[in-house]
């Protein structure tokens, strides 16, 4: 039996033209963070729940406010700030497409469910 947060479907996950253009960021981000799937790629890989969450929370957390670092860093002539929120919403970013990605997934899982049930 399978946790809520790590269950995934048997399926190979659906991909479209969409999610080829954020494979490489999510990757990038995946393999930054330690956290490589089975395969390497999210390709041939399911996101989890618990990942679509956490990559929404590191957009709140770090992304947003990182954006503000760096406006202020900016306005006020401080190098480290900017360049520490610059990293902030690098990780925020990558964090966001991880999420969409795995977001999609499900997404295009669903309509194919509805175009067999049709």
């Amino acid at each position: 039996m399978s946790y809520p947060w790590t269950r995934v479907p048997k399926d190979v996950p659906p991909l479209d033209h969409w999610q080829l253009r954020l494979l490489p960021v999510a990757d990038r981000f995946m393999a930054v963070m330690w956290s490589r799937p089975g395969g390497l790629s999210l390709r041939t890989t399911w996101v989890t729940p618990a990942t679509i969450w956490l990559g929404l929370a590191v957009v709140v957390a770090l992304g947003l406010p990182g954006l503000g670092a760096v406006a202020y860093g900016i306005a006020s002539r401080q190098v480290l700030l900017a360049l520490g929120g610059l990293i902030a919403t690098a990780l925020g970013g990558g964090g966001g497409t991880v999420a969409l990605y795995g977001i999609r997934q499900r997404r295009l899982l669903r309509a194919r469910g509805r175009q067999h049930a049709a």
